[in-house]
């Protein structure tokens, strides 16, 4: 049986890229050889799926058609993919594969792309829309996806060296993603992680962006005049490959609902996540050592959060209630529930 050569167009998302690891599972245990085209910021995610095959870091920057960097990109691709899978919504996520002239094209309809897809899904409506996770495996038109976990794998023989770069032990220290793209909303604040990070027995290695150094050395900054070392503020000076092993080897993360909250449940690490303004409902962190906060669902918490989940970058109240109140003593009850269970 001859193999199918299939292209995948990812999200731009870290997040969004994790979710699609079930898909990916799903096309490669059939028979088909992916290829992942992908933002470079994007791409290790792929690097740590077994199944994927190739990944190729697509030059294009946020906003904009690029129209002629796609068209050059495509004529280089024509001829080599039977099937491409389409994972954003985006119209011009869709026109690489129509100027490449794959000839099966899967995607959601969306942004006036019918004409660019050879087989449509319907975009379920806002109020209706399954978890992510579902959202994606459905491109693979197999039904049974309700299950679907992501799964991550980082090279065994680069962890050691890769801690020992830079300075840890496996085991012996916490992660903290105190960022969130999205918006503050979506952020605990930083005065909490402070304070959860003074009450922990291990150091705390931070993780981030660049654009989450500033915040991160704020955390670090305050801890370390107290407790000198206690914090080690990697954002933005490590690369994705080397925050995947520091999570992947850590005893417990704390983080938001990001990207990394996702990167942590796809290695099955000891998580707490920590939910504002979103709802664990729809981007849950799918890993069974995963503890989730969220006061929308906590019925002790009073006056409930009638105004959750908003999904606005920023409160529309000016309280940010949903993250103020969980404490830093809550999130060590949380973290302190694995050590016993």
């Amino acid at each position: 049986m001859a193999t199918t050569n299939s292209l995948v167009i990812a999200p731009q998302w870290i997040g969004d890229a994790v979710m699609t690891e079930p898909l990916m599972r799903r096309l490669a245990n059939r028979g088909e050889r992916l290829t992942v085209g992908a933002l470079p910021w994007v791409a290790p995610v792929y690097r740590a799926m077994p199944h994927v095959a190739e990944v190729i870091e697509f030059p294009f920057a946020h906003g904009g058609l690029q129209f002629k960097a796609r068209h050059g990109l495509a004529r280089q691709l024509a001829g080599r993919f039977d099937t491409a899978y389409i994972c954003p919504n985006s119209l011009k996520s869709a026109l690489l594969p129509f100027l490449a002239s794959i000839p099966k094209r899967v995607g959601y309809l969306g942004e006036a792309r019918v004409g660019l897809l050879t087989h449509r899904l319907k975009n379920p409506p806002k109020g209706k829309r399954p978890p992510m996770v579902a959202f994606y495996s459905a491109l693979s038109g197999e039904a049974d996806i309700a299950g679907d976990q992501p799964q991550l794998q980082v090279d065994c023989t680069e962890i050691e060296p890769a801690l020992a770069a830079m300075g840890l032990r496996r085991g012996a220290y916490h992660v903290f993603a105190p960022g969130a793209e999205y918006g503050p909303a979506k952020r605990w604040p930083a005065t909490h992680f402070a304070e959860l990070a003074r009450r922990l027995d291990l150091p705390v290695v931070l993780l981030g962006s660049a654009k989450e150094f500033e915040l991160c050395e704020q955390i670090a900054a305050s801890v370390n005049a107290e407790q000198p070392g206690k914090c080690l503020n990697f954002a933005g000076k490590t690369s994705l490959a080397h925050a995947f092993i520091a999570i992947a080897a850590t005893k417990s993360i704390v983080s938001n609902d990001s990207g990394l909250m996702h990167v942590a449940a796809a290695f099955g690490v000891k998580q707490v996540a920590i939910f504002g303004s979103s709802s664990p409902l729809h981007t849950p962190p799918l890993n069974p050592q995963a503890n989730v906060l969220w006061l929308k669902n906590d019925p002790a918490y009073q006056p409930a959060l009638d105004c959750a989940p908003c999904f606005e970058r920023e409160c529309p109240l000016g309280h940010t209630r949903c993250l103020v109140d969980i404490t830093p003593g809550r999130v060590v009850e949380a973290l302190n529930h694995f050590q016993i269970s």
